[in-house]
C-alpha cells in the first residue's frame, strides 16, 4: 500500500466530506486516511458522520462553504483541496467563494473540483439543462479564470442518483425498470469509481494538473439492455418499462419530496436523457485509476439489498 508518513504531508482539505448521493466525499477521505494521508474533512454538521469520520483519523472541521470565514479556517495550512457540494441552490456561490479563497490563500498545489459530465455539452447562451448544471458550468468557468492548479473532474450520472434509484428500485414491485428514457442510451457511473479517481489525483496532484477527466461506465447502451445485465445479475427476469416523461416525474419522482432546486434537477436530467444527450462513454476512469469503471452487473451483485424482492 502506498503510504506517506503523516508528518511529512500538509493535510488535505475534502469539502462535502459528508455528502449523500454517492458519499463521494466520505470514501475520498476513507480512501487517503488508507494510504497514510493527513486528512481534514470539512462538513456542515457535526453529527454521527462527522464522528465515523474521525474515527478514520481524519481531522473534521464545521462550516459553511458561502461563508469565506469558514473556507479560510478549514483551508489554513493545507496543500491540496477538493471542492465538492450536493445538488444545493447555494452551489455556485459556494464555488466562487471557494475559488476566491483558495486564491487569496496561495498555497496550494491543487484544486480538484467535482463537476459534471452535461457541461461539456453546454455553452454561454445554453438553456436547455438544469439551474444546478448552468451553475457547475459557471463554476468552471470561475476556476479557469482563477489561475489556481484545478482539475476538473466531470462524471455522468451516478448510478446512485435518485434518477437511477428510483427505476432500480421499481425492479421489486413491477419486475422492471420504471424510467422515461424511450430508446436513448445512458452510461451511468458508480460514486466509488468516481471517489477512486478524485483519490488518485489528490495523492499525487502533480500529472493531473490543468486536465480535465470525463468519467462513465464502461458501455453506453438503452435501458433495455440494462435491464437484460440487471436480469442476468439477479437471475430472474427483468425488463424495462418506458413511462411517459410527465407520468413518472409526477408518479415516481415527486413522491420522494426533494427539495425544489432538486428537484427540477433531476426532472431535467430525465427529459435530457430521453433526448439522448447522456449517450456518451469516456475513458477517464481507467486513465486516472488504471481499471476500468464497473459496470450495470457487477454494481448489481455488489449492491443487492437494493434490488431484493
Amino acid at each position: 500500500m502506498n503510504r506517506t508518513p503523516e508528518a511529512s504531508v500538509l493535510p488535505i482539505l475534502v469539502t462535502g466530506a459528508a455528502g449523500s448521493v454517492g458519499a463521494v466525499g466520505r470514501s475520498v477521505v476513507e480512501g487517503l486516511r488508507r494510504r497514510g494521508l493527513p486528512v481534514r474533512a470539512m462538513v456542515r454538521r457535526d453529527d454521527e458522520r462527522a464522528r465515523a469520520l474521525r474515527a478514520t483519523g481524519a481531522e473534521v472541521v464545521v462550516g459553511d462553504l458561502t461563508r469565506p470565514g469558514d473556507v479560510a479556517d478549514a483551508l489554513a495550512g493545507c496543500a491540496r483541496m477538493y471542492f465538492g457540494m450536493g445538488v444545493s441552490a447555494q452551489y455556485l456561490e459556494a464555488a466562487v467563494t471557494a475559488a476566491a479563497v483558495a486564491r487569496a490563500y496561495g498555497g496550494l498545489e491543487a484544486l480538484v473540483n467535482m463537476s459534471q459530465l452535461t457541461v461539456a455539452e453546454m455553452d454561454l447562451t445554453s438553456t436547455a439543462e438544469s439551474v444546478q448544471q448552468r451553475q457547475q458550468w459557471l463554476a468552471e468557468q470561475v476556476l479557469d479564470w482563477s489561475g489556481l492548479p484545478v482539475v476538473q473532474v466531470r462524471p455522468t450520472v451516478f448510478m446512485e442518483n435518485p434518477l437511477f434509484r428510483v427505476g432500480f428500485s421499481s425492479i421489486a414491485k413491477y419486475g422492471a425498470i420504471r424510467l422515461p428514457f424511450g430508446q436513448a442510451k445512458s452510461s451511468p457511473v458508480a460514486a466509488g469509481d468516481v471517489a477512486a479517481v478524485v483519490e488518485e489525483i489528490l495523492a499525487d496532484p502533480a500529472p493531473h494538473l490543468g486536465r480535465v477527466y470525463e468519467l462513465t461506465g464502461p458501455r453506453s447502451e438503452d435501458i433495455a439492455a440494462m435491464a437484460a445485465e440487471v436480469s442476468a445479475a439477479l437471475g430472474r427476469p427483468v425488463r424495462y418499462a418506458d413511462i411517459p416523461l410527465r407520468e413518472w416525474i409526477d408518479g415516481d419522482l415527486r413522491p420522494l419530496g426533494l427539495p425544489d432546486h432538486v428537484f427540477q434537477h433531476i426532472s431535467t436530467m430525465a427529459r435530457l436523457h430521453a433526448e439522448n444527450r447522456y449517450d456518451r462513454k469516456a475513458e477517464g476512469v481507467e486513465q486516472v485509476t488504471g481499471r476500468p469503471p464497473v459496470g450495470v452487473a457487477e454494481y448489481v451483485r455488489g449492491h443487492p439489498g437494493l434490488f431484493a424482492p
